[in-house]
């Protein structure tokens, strides 16, 4: 396959011609994105402009015969004077996007192949390379085949909103009596009309709760909400109580493939009133008029994971995507596991208290 290849650079010191190149591949790409119904939302340029800024992002792009065929966003950063290409904040996933062809399984795969081989030559040079790939894809061999690696992590998956009350009847049975108690004794209710600041403290209020930090700034999230109202790709749901009191939250996006819990909170002091099982139940019922599947994003956390599980999800595999061609960051990589489990190994051999 003859693929029209344009090295992109997007750092500093790039002369005039090879930015006008990449405004021009980016132009390319943003009127790709509003005729491609099939681009993920979070590949979407509107997407990154908002999470990244519209110079925070570049795109490699594989064509034949001048139709765009592939293509690939990616944010790149500094670190310490390296380069890092990285997922922006508020991203979960992102990825190469392909176009569907028609033809055999054998020539579908070996266009794929190179198309990915024509993305991957366009990558700038780099100190480290990570992206977390959208659950869709699984063919990462052309990335293999020039030294990345890729581990393996677990999103949940609820397919089939076309068929709620099968949905509802695979969730546990201990999940369904919460979201029915939620309701009955508790006289929850769920709006959709409150303002982000609502949503915020109550995210506030979860990650405080875990002891970690936030992962996004406040601004970010209201550049990506405003984004997303524009673009009507989102929808907010709040539990409150009788009092007003708000009790837990979803933050929903979608694209046409499926609907994503992009994020949560709650207010843990609200727990015994289930506020976020049905919280989870209404998401899911309004991502059913909008997709035809809900993807919760993970979580691969123990203390987690049951709860997701409990919706009648199905594990999917999800590929993070490596690679370090800085022997300084290797080093210090291998430092740092290597004193991790020099630490885990005095855990073990730590005699208990008495």
């Amino acid at each position: 396959m003859d693929a029209v290849i344009q090295e992109l650079n997007g750092t500093e010191g790039e002369n005039t011609q090879h930015r006008s190149a990449t405004l021009l591949n980016k132009a390319e790409y943003r009127n790709l994105c509003a005729a491609e119904p099939s681009i993920p939302i979070f590949s979407n340029a509107w997407w990154l402009d908002a999470v990244a800024g519209p110079d925070g992002w570049d795109v490699a792009l594989a064509k034949v015969n001048g139709r765009i065929v592939g293509a690939m966003p990616f944010c790149m950063t500094r670190r310490h004077g390296m380069k890092v290409i990285q997922q922006p904040p508020l991203t979960p996933v992102l990825g190469p996007w392909i176009r569907g062809d028609q033809g055999t399984p054998t020539t579908r795969l070996s266009n794929q192949q190179k198309i990915m081989q024509s993305l991957i030559e366009q990558l700038p040079w780099f100190d480290h390379f990570s992206q977390a790939w959208n659950k869709d894809l699984s063919n990462w061999l052309p990335f293999y085949w020039n030294g990345f690696s890729q581990s393996t992590e677990y999103t949940y998956v609820i397919p089939g909103l076309d068929d709620l009350d099968g949905v509802w009847s695979r969730f546990d049975p201990t999940r369904r009596k919460h979201c029915r108690t939620a309701v009955e004794r508790h006289n929850l209710r769920v709006r959709d009309d409150l303002p982000l600041d609502a949503f915020l403290a109550l995210h506030r209020m979860t990650i405080e709760s875990r002891g970690v930090a936030q992962a996004f700034t406040d601004d970010c999230l209201r550049r990506l909400d405003a984004a997303c109202v524009e673009h009507k790709r989102r929808k907010l749901h709040i539990v409150v109580d009788e009092a007003g009191r708000h009790c837990a939250a979803t933050y929903t996006v979608w694209d046409n493939n499926c609907a994503y819990a992009l994020l949560k909170g709650s207010d843990p002091d609200m727990h015994h009133t289930q506020a976020p099982s049905v919280c989870q139940w209404e998401a899911i019922k309004f991502s059913a008029t909008v997709a035809p599947k809900y993807d919760f994003l993970g979580n691969m956390n123990p203390s987690i994971e049951p709860y997701v599980r409990s919706f009648g999800t199905e594990q999917t595999p999800v590929f993070t995507i490596t690679k370090t061609p800085s022997r300084l960051l290797r080093l210090r990589r291998g430092l740092l596991s290597a004193l991790a489990g020099g630490h885990q190994e005095r855990l073990i051999h730590r005699k208990p208290a008495r």
